[in-house]
Parts: C-alpha cells; structure tokens; sequence
C-alpha cells in the first residue's frame, strides 16, 4: 500500500515523541503499516528479562493479559497522535472501556507480537478501536476499547 495517508514504519525513537510510556512501561518497539485514521499494527518484541517474568511465573514465564492489551492501546495511541499530527505534543491517551477481551494462547519470550488495532469510531476526543495480538499468524488476544485524547493539563 502506498499513499499519503499510509506510513510503513515507525521506530521507538519517534514513537517516544508521540506517547509519553518510557521503560519498563513502553511495550511496542515499533508500528508498522500504519493508515492514518484507520489501522496501525504495532510490533512487541516478547524477551525474557522483561520485568513482569519475574513474577508471572518463574517456572513459566508468560505475558499478563492487561500487559498485551495496554500494548495494543499504546499502538492506537500512536495511531491517533499520527492521524491528529500531534508528535511532540505531549497529549495523553486514556482508556475508557475494554470489551470483548478474550485471551486464546500465552504470550512468551521470544514470541514477536503484532498488534493489529483498527478504528470503529472516532467522535472528536473519543476513539473506539477493535484490536487483535497475533503471534506467528494464530489471534491470541482480541479486544474492543474506547480511549479519550486530552493534553495532560486537563487530566
């Protein structure tokens, strides 16, 4: 796909330039395909000294579901600073409502998640996404969210 409206890819630098997450919160390293106004997929590289292993579980290390979700807001996040061209603008995406979220298979270290989020609807600050996680092509989360954009100063 090509276009004006499409961007094959976004790295960490630039997206810490769009979402204010730093380590150990930042969860995607990259978005990719990326249609303004319309879809986005974000890449999360799973590795095994990410901090929440050490908990969730020793013996079997498998990513939290509320950690997967929160990536596929911070790839929407990306999506809408992008289509609002808002890079550098210090605003702030906040969630509003999970539905739908079905977890189908564990995410672990070494898996490559892609986290596929679409726009449903946007009504001015309010964005409502469908979004999937997939790992080597197999659905492993899906999740329906609506998030509010606002500068921090109104929070």
């Amino acid at each position: 796909m090509t276009g004006p409206d499409f961007k094959p890819s976004v790295d960490v630098l630039e997206i810490k330039r769009m979402i204010p997450h730093r380590y150990p919160f930042l969860l995607i390293d990259k978005v990719v395909d990326m249609v303004s106004g319309e879809t986005a997929v974000g890449i999360k590289n799973v590795t095994a000294n990410e901090p929440h292993f050490e908990g969730h579980f020793p013996a079997k290390p498998v990513m939290p579901g509320v950690m997967i979700v929160e990536a596929m807001a911070q790839t929407a996040a990306v999506l809408v600073v992008n289509t609002l061209d808002l890079i550098d603008k210090e605003m702030l995406v906040y969630f509003m409502s999970i539905d739908a979220c079905k977890f189908r298979r564990p995410v672990e270290p070494g898996d490559r998640l892609e986290l596929h989020v679409e726009v449903v609807r946007n009504r001015g600050k309010v964005w409502k996404f469908a979004g999937k996680g997939l790992v080597d092509g197999a659905v492993v989360t899906e999740a329906d969210f609506t998030a509010m954009i606002m500068p921090p100063e109104d929070v």
